[in-house]
């Protein structure tokens, strides 16, 4: 197997959850961008697990991967109720609005 599709593959998703996270003002956005640096992880962890161990039933990368969804999940649940908060206080998700949270 050769790694250049799943490595150009993970490059591109990656760059483009940088930049949404440092271009985006949404909350929301900037969340999705986070999601999309992690999906790029699990793409180089499954790639580098198959290519590392091709035939054998180690599925040490699989298991990472799937680690990390789990994470995903909290941290997107986590931040969702965040965002919600922030709605809810101030009527906006705009990230700039962050420091104004405070008491």
């Amino acid at each position: 197997m050769s790694l250049t599709g799943p490595l150009l593959l993970a490059t591109f998703l990656f760059c483009v959850g940088v930049y949404g996270v440092i271009a985006r003002r949404n909350a929301v956005l900037v969340l999705m961008s986070i999601e999309l640096m992690l999906i790029s992880v699990n793409i180089n962890l499954v790639a580098f697990q198959n290519l590392l161990f091709p035939t054998e039933v180690a599925v040490s990368g699989h298991l990472f991967a799937l680690f990390i969804v789990g994470v995903a999940a909290a941290e997107a649940g986590v931040g969702l109720a965040i965002i919600f908060n922030m709605f809810r206080n101030r009527a906006s998700v705009n990230v700039d609005d962050v420091d104004l949270m405070r008491w």
